[in-house]
């Protein structure tokens, strides 16, 4: 059964924790190239989806979140965006495949994330070099097997409709646009001024499958969010938080939101009926366990 057949029946899905951070404590340096690690540290990479999958994840993100062109040319590796990609869908598609059993079935997603341009006419790249990159970035995640695409952590709800554009017109994969939010002192919107209710509206329009939220917020925000895309609509929902805030302890940054704190958050998520509910920075497989456990 694919995704959104799951989901129309219903269905509650658990998604990944943090990748960065799990990485990172894996060897990934300040400032490194986390989608390098597909080529140069494979075991980590697929050590990171089973165990997330183990946790009790029934949907795992690839490490490509940052596998477009431009982001990895500022790495000096845009050669490698095709091979970066790949790699990440089939390492974790190949854990997916060893735990998928009759009882429970895994999905992978391929994770998109913004190219760091600003498109013209505010910046000075077109929407069609940025159309492009992400054409190549979702070919080769399509090509490696994943079951379906998450565009996050976007600011700019132009370049969210871009990519879902990318994917709409060149696969045949499922499409998920997650959008990031501050909270002011008028409410929430995206660095490029939009709230949550127009981002709901036109990434459907734009012919997204499921919509939602990730990154910048802990549980107790993100309680609000879900219910305010929950409250536009029937269509499907997908929220991911962050483990709270970062803070610097001791020259470390730490995330404050244990499991045990997250807990009581991702049930008042699934309560409102938020369909795909997971994980973002500072979240690790020990919050996942816990929230399987619901």
């Amino acid at each position: 059964m694919n995704v959104l057949s799951k989901l129309t029946d219903n269905n509650i899905l658990l998604a990944d924790g943090a990748t960065g951070t799990y990485l990172q404590a894996r060897g990934l340096e300040p400032g490194g190239d986390p989608e390098l690690m597909n080529i140069t540290d494979g075991n980590i990479v697929k050590q990171m989806a089973r165990d997330y999958f183990k946790a009790g994840s029934d949907l795992v993100q690839t490490n490509s979140f940052g596998g477009n062109f431009y982001v990895q040319s500022r790495y000096d590796q845009g050669a490698k965006v095709d091979e970066i990609n790949f790699l990440a869908a089939q390492l974790a598609k190949s854990e997916a495949v060893n735990i998928n059993s009759k009882v429970k079935e895994r999905y992978v997603f391929g994770s998109v994330g913004p190219t760091g341009e600003l498109i013209e006419p505010v910046g000075t790249t077109s929407a069609k070099d940025v159309y492009a990159a992400f054409k190549q970035q979702v070919l080769a995640l399509e090509k490696g097997g994943v079951d379906g695409i998450v565009i996050e952590t976007m600011i700019s709800l132009e370049e969210a409709k871009i990519a879902i554009s990318a994917v709409k017109e060149n696969t045949q994969l499922p499409v998920a646009a997650l959008t990031t939010f501050d909270k002011g002192p008028r409410g929430f919107f995206t660095m490029m001024g939009d709230t949550p209710e127009k981002c709901y509206e036109e990434l459907f329009l734009s012919d997204a499958d499921i919509v939602g939220a990730n990154c910048g917020n802990g549980i107790d925000i993100m309680i609000e969010l879900g219910q305010r895309f929950r409250e536009c609509g029937d269509g499907h929902v997908w929220i991911n938080c962050n483990a709270g805030i970062p803070q610097i302890q001791q020259g470390q940054i730490i995330y404050p939101e244990t499991p045990e704190y997250m807990l009581d958050g991702f049930s008042k998520l699934i309560d409102m009926g938020v369909n795909i509910v997971g994980g973002c920075c500072g979240t690790t497989p020990d919050h996942i366990r816990q929230i399987a456990n619901l």
